[in-house]
């Protein structure tokens, strides 16, 4: 029983922890969001990855898109 009463304990200490720390960030002007992306450790995600990759690579508008992408990108992190 001791047990239970210390594991709920730190729960508690943890909710209240971690409700604390959304306040402080909402106060700041941020808000939650939730993103759902990729598993990249899924089976299959690779394979996938690649035929969509060697699609565009070898698609029509290839060499515009590559342009686009670093004319958008930052090249200071190089």
């Amino acid at each position: 029983m001791v047990r239970n009463m210390d594991t709920a304990r730190r729960t508690r200490l943890l909710r209240d922890k971690v409700s604390e720390h959304r306040k402080r960030l909402r106060r700041q002007g941020l808000r939650p969001i939730q993103i759902w992306a990729p598993d990249v450790r899924a089976r299959g995600f690779a394979a996938q990855a690649r035929r969509q990759a060697l699609a565009v690579a070898r698609s029509a508008r290839a060499k515009a898109d590559q342009a686009f992408i670093d004319a958008v990108s930052d090249q200071s992190a190089e």
